[in-house]
């Protein structure tokens, strides 16, 4: 059995190999012409899989080590029998911590207590329950936005999209689809920017398109009263960098991209595969120990300093919006290949489950706060 998989997909050498030959190519450079031979593909998002890439080949078997499935035609592979995975909810924390990685980034800053903001949520899949559940934990008002599980009216917890766009944070959770009564394409464009409130902060972790980029930089261009934290970007990786310019944390979309999320999209994969080849499952992935894991919470900390100091330790947002500034000063030839590069050798980043906080005092509210994150508690 050949197997192509792509280059950075984390532990897919050990994963992988037992399956037969494998060949590790950058997912970019999948070719039709390489897949001829080949009975499975592993990609990530930046490979589109549609009739152009698996025409004439003998792929019978696709995965995808991410939770959106955009970059895949999946009416093409279910016309042609080609079983298909991806790995929904593997990143799923990975995403939510780099939401409140961004707002205690923004508290310190402007000065403000989380706890007394209201968030909007538009999504409220694997990630959006997970930040909802922390921002319950902080005491913040919430709305949620989710039309399709409202229709399903297991629960009447749902608002309409303009209530959400009117909180102090709005963040979006969404996947990308291009079409239908659920349409996320622009989902915030020139239609409702307005409703965001002056000073109201805007995070885009879903899909670039999901927000108007041109249109929310006229926004920034004409009254630039927005706090904008991007991760994702209409026409990655060529990305905007004039509306970059204009936001305050821009990443190279990597909100994701903690070792934990990424080692458990491989998992996922590889254990759909050994369900399709009917074949044992005997690779488990390997989770080194965080040093200095240690966070000291005092009988006095807020939980705005709470945040500041377990995202001191586990995750810094602001030092990826460093290296991606980098983009704004390169030649346009280079720019692609720049975001390209800071995806391809992120450093590796650890989840919030393998931290460990020290009370000084019980606190019930502080107690449930860390219980939310899964920080382990020592009293």
């Amino acid at each position: 059995m050949k197997l192509i998989v792509d280059e950075n997909i984390v532990q897919g050498k050990q994963a992988f190999e037992s399956f037969g030959n494998v060949q590790f190519i950058n997912g970019r450079e999948i070719t039709n012409k390489i897949l001829m031979d080949a009975d499975a593909l592993i990609v990530r998002s930046i490979t589109k899989v549609d009739k152009t890439l698996l025409h004439n080949t003998k792929i019978k078997f696709v995965g995808t080590a991410t939770i959106g499935t955009d970059h895949i035609d999946l009416k093409y592979l279910n016309e042609n029998g080609i079983a298909f995975t991806s790995a929904a909810g593997c990143n799923s924390y990975s995403v939510a911590e780099y939401v409140f990685s961004a707002l205690s980034h923004f508290a310190e800053k402007n000065n403000f207590k989380i706890s007394e903001k209201s968030i909007g949520v538009i999504g409220y899949g694997n990630i959006g329950t997970k930040v909802i559940k922390i921002a319950k934990a902080l005491g913040m008002k919430y709305v949620i936005n989710d039309p399709p599980l409202e229709r399903k009216g297991k629960e009447n917890i749902f608002s309409s999209l303009e209530k959400a766009l009117q909180c102090d944070i709005v963040t979006f959770h969404v996947p990308l689809n291009k079409t239908g009564i659920d349409k996320t394409v622009h989902l915030l464009g020139k239609n409702n920017i307005a409703l965001l409130k002056n000073n109201a902060i805007l995070i885009n972790a879903s899909r670039g398109p999901v927000v108007d980029n041109s249109v929310l930089e006229k926004r920034l261009q004409q009254n630039n009263n927005l706090n904008v934290v991007l991760d994702v970007w209409e026409t990655e990786p060529n990305i905007n960098t004039e509306l970059f310019k204009l936001i305050d944390i821009g990443t190279p979309h990597i909100a994701g991209y903690s070792f934990e999320g990424k080692v458990t999209g491989t998992l996922m994969v590889y254990e759909a595969l050994s369900e399709f080849l009917n074949t044992p499952k005997k690779w488990k992935p390997e989770f080194e120990v965080v040093p200095n894991n240690k966070i000291i919470i005092e009988e006095k900390d807020d939980y705005n300093i709470i945040l500041k100091k377990l995202f001191e330790k586990s995750y810094k947002i602001i030092e990826d919006d460093k290296k991606l500034r980098e983009i704004i000063n390169k030649k346009d030839a280079e720019k692609d290949k720049y975001f390209d590069m800071l995806r391809k050798n992120y450093p590796k980043r650890r989840e919030l489950n393998n931290f460990e906080a020290k009370l000084k005092k019980e606190n019930e509210k502080t107690e449930n706060l860390l219980k939310a994150l899964r920080v382990k508690i020592n009293k």
